[in-house]
């Protein structure tokens, strides 16, 4: 069983128990939060628009970090320059707590009785 989810602006395969990094969430250490699912995908079921709205995906926030540093050197001309910029993107570590897919709900059992 495994969900395809959507967060900070991409999308990642995801199963229960995985832990991956991710773009920072706005959330504490600890804390659980959902992550919007875009695909689920069970034993013998695939679940995806309408349906998704019954699929829960959660996630513990393990660790907020920073990423590597990356370097771009830049030269000009003339002798003796050299800038370095810098840039060190914030990251949050998330663990997958649930992913599970709800029953159907019961009023539409019955209204399509009826």
């Amino acid at each position: 069983m495994y969900a395809i989810v959507k967060t900070g602006g991409k999308q990642y395969r995801v199963e229960e128990g995985q832990t991956l990094l991710v773009e920072k969430l706005a959330a504490d250490e600890g804390a659980t939060v959902p992550l919007q699912p875009l695909l689920y995908r069970g034993d013998d079921d695939i679940l995806d628009g309408e349906d998704l709205a019954k699929v829960t995906v959660e996630a513990k926030i393990v660790a907020h970090e920073r990423g590597p540093k990356l370097r771009v050197v830049k030269f000009k001309p003339k002798r003796g320059y050299k800038r370095r910029n810098g840039h060190r993107q914030d990251l949050t570590r998330i663990q997958i707590t649930t992913i599970k897919a709800g029953a159907r709900r019961a009023a539409r059992r019955t209204e399509e009785a009826a």
